[in-house]
């Protein structure tokens, strides 16, 4: 039986108490992942149409959210880690190249996006050592379903996390609860699925000591990446504002689709004819015979002298469609990105028309970029302690590409400019969005371009126009 004493510091507790919680958010997380894959509910039809419209229902869903999530994670791409003055940090490129970060931290960025929140946890690696002969750092980007932070009450900090899943392989369930100095394995008493469970009962410590095994990386080793939190509230994805709308877009292509079907196959009527009944075998009841059945191969022929033949007008779905360009118009609009996402009727629009539509969404990506480049200094601050560096990289600068799309044209002219009024060279190609280990190269290669260009110049240079008096005299 697990201590289930509230206490911030006690690991039974936190086990439940955290498991507990992140029970209760996979439902939430799940129906926004649903969303982010285009997969929402169905829209709701009256009871006796359900079965019929069953198929359109699964058609009408049109994936705005994805969209929506997705034109923020294009945007966010993290170069790499440099130092306070922003020279090249060789440890840190070392184990973001050995983690593979330029592709992994998508899967970050996207989580977060889809599902309010990302994680990262940084361990030691079993085969990689440094050459202080400690394990080398391990990086891996962690499943929001599968991860969870508490932070202090009164720091606001993070302060415990939790990572549980299932092991696939034998059928277990395991967990380990972090804190800054040690942490805390348990496994699942019996096989459990993929459900975890959460009672008192359904866990044992699985650690060979009792206060836990001990890690020198001096803060919580699970980084979290929490998309746009408010204070005192929970993050939410980056489409949560436009769900309603998503709901009503579907909707709306629902009944457009129905209405456009029926026009394909309007409605028939029929006049002076005398039908037939018979009786049905199975009721009793007296039924009229339909003998008028549409069909591409059918003629329709009446032995009535009056009979007349006819059909409905077809509906006009002008309406339908300015309601869904309106609609997807709003979710737009609400969700700060750009409308040339839905081109509608932005035809040959001007570089500076595109560059007005992309001043939201650049600024939402500016504030992504400012809180998801806190959580990678304190990644990096833990790889360092676990390979043993004793940098601080607290006051790290993690360099990002610009958010804002510029055209080659713009971006060189803006280059030339810059130079010409004394930026260094490797100041104006962090502007243009280089590496800083590409920085680096191409500084070291312009200087030894000077260099070798200085060298070859003669030690006494033959008089020019520039430097020859009227006298003939070379100026001093």
């Amino acid at each position: 039986m697990l201590d289930e004493t509230p206490d911030l510091d006690n690991p039974d507790y936190m086990l439940l108490r955290l498991g507990r919680r992140l029970r209760k958010r996979q439902g939430v997380l799940e129906g926004w992942w649903m969303y982010y894959r285009g997969r929402p509910p169905l829209p709701e039809l009256p009871r006796n149409a359900e079965a019929a419209f069953l198929d359109f229902q699964r058609k009408a869903r049109t994936n705005f959210c994805g969209l929506i999530a997705n034109a923020s994670v294009h945007r966010l791409l993290a170069l790499g880690v440099t130092g306070p003055d922003g020279t090249p940090d060789d440890n840190a490129a070392r184990w973001w190249q050995a983690n593979r970060l330029d592709s992994r931290q998508k899967l970050v960025w996207r989580s977060s996006m889809a599902r309010s929140v990302g994680y990262m946890l940084v361990g030691p690696h079993p085969t990689r050592v440094e050459e202080s002969r400690r394990p080398s750092p391990l990086i891996t980007a962690e499943h929001p379903s599968e991860c969870i932070v508490e932070h202090h009450p009164e720091t606001g900090e993070p302060h415990v996390g939790l990572k549980a899943y299932t092991n696939e392989i034998d059928g277990y369930g395991y967990a380990r609860v972090y804190y800054d100095d040690r942490s805390f394995p348990y496994r699942t008493t019996q096989p459990c699925g993929h459900r975890l469970p959460w009672g008192p009962d359904s866990w044992e410590y699985d650690g060979e000591h009792d206060d836990g095994e001990p890690h020198d990386l001096g803060r919580l080793p699970l980084v979290e990446f929490a998309r746009m939190p408010d204070l005192g509230e929970h993050p939410e994805p980056e489409f949560a504002c436009v769900m309603d709308t998503q709901d009503r877009v579907n909707l709306g292509v629902l009944n457009r689709m129905a209405a456009s079907r029926y026009s394909g196959f309007r409605q028939k009527w029929v006049r002076g004819h005398k039908f037939a009944r018979k009786v049905d075998q199975a009721t009793g009841i007296k039924v009229v015979e339909q003998p008028f059945t549409p069909g591409p191969n059918t003629v329709w022929v009446s032995e009535g002298e009056n009979a007349q033949f006819g059909q409905l007008d077809a509906t006009d779905l002008t309406g339908f469609l300015k309601e869904h360009e309106s609609d997807v118009r709003d979710m737009l609009i609400l969700s700060q990105t750009p409308a040339y996402y839905y081109a509608s009727d932005l035809i040959n629009i001007s570089a500076d028309t595109v560059a007005a539509l992309d001043l939201m969404h650049v600024a939402k990506c500016r504030e992504h970029i400012a809180s998801f480049g806190e959580g990678l200094e304190d990644v990096m601050s833990l790889a360092a302690a676990q390979a043993g560096v004793t940098a601080d990289y607290t006051e790290a600068t993690v360099r990002w590409a610009d958010p804002q799309y510029l055209s080659p044209a713009v971006m060189a002219d803006a280059a030339t400019k810059l130079s010409s009024i004394g930026y260094p060279l490797d100041v104006i190609a962090e502007r243009l969005g280089e590496t800083p280990q590409q920085v680096r190269r191409i500084s070291s290669s312009a200087a030894a371009a000077k260099l070798l260009a200085a060298s070859l110049l003669p030690a006494n240079p033959a008089p020019t126009a520039g430097n020859v008096d009227d006298q003939g005299a070379t100026g001093g």
